[in-house]
């Protein structure tokens, strides 16, 4: 089934760049891998070099490179779409603008967590809407 008409709810509401870079990257996964999760892991990993995940959606990261640790090190454990890479002041602007409570007194760490739990909560609020 080609990418386009399986597109994760994130990927949907984000840029027509992101939604391209997936799908392109899923459908060549798909042809290599065969239809599942090694294919979206794929197309996933394509899109995080690009683009970070900020609430519900994905928006491009000022430079291109993996997110974390774990895309670096192709070892599956990764930070779920928040570029860990980035700055704590980049970190701190993304958190402020999913409304994290207390990331003034965060570590780097403790925010690259915050802003997963803080997407997580976006992204089911946005599912919940949809429905």
């Amino acid at each position: 089934m080609p990418a386009r008409e399986e597109l994760p709810a994130t990927i949907k509401r984000s840029p027509q760049h992101a939604q391209d870079i997936w799908s392109e990257t899923h459908d060549s996964a798909v042809e290599t891998y065969g239809e599942g999760e090694r294919a979206h892991r794929t197309a996933f990993s394509a899109l995080k070099h690009q683009y970070e995940k900020v609430g519900d959606h994905w928006e491009k990261k000022e430079e291109r490179g993996p997110s974390d640790e774990g895309a670096m090190s192709r070892d599956g454990d990764t930070a779920g779409g928040v570029n860990a890479n980035a700055t704590k002041k980049h970190l701190l602007d993304v958190a402020k603008r999913l409304d994290v409570r207390g990331r003034t007194r965060m570590t780097k760490d403790g925010l690259v967590e915050a802003i997963q739990k803080a997407n997580a909560r976006e992204s089911r609020k946005s599912l919940d809407v949809e429905r």
